[in-house]
């Protein structure tokens, strides 16, 4: 049996590091209180939901 190798044209792995490490960056000095409006900030503009909320 032959193994077919393709080449990939997205690197999820990457992309997940890259947008964990900027997170991190932008965060990383941030109260507690600071870290919550800035998630409830992001989340607001990509209008997704928080887990468990309707």
């Amino acid at each position: 049996m032959e193994t077919i190798k393709k080449e990939k044209t997205f690197d999820s792995v990457k992309m997940m590091r890259e947008t964990r490490d900027k997170i991190s960056s932008e965060t990383q000095n941030m109260t507690f209180e600071e870290l919550k409006d800035y998630i409830k900030k992001k989340l607001t503009e990509s209008k997704s939901k928080l887990v468990g909320q309707a």
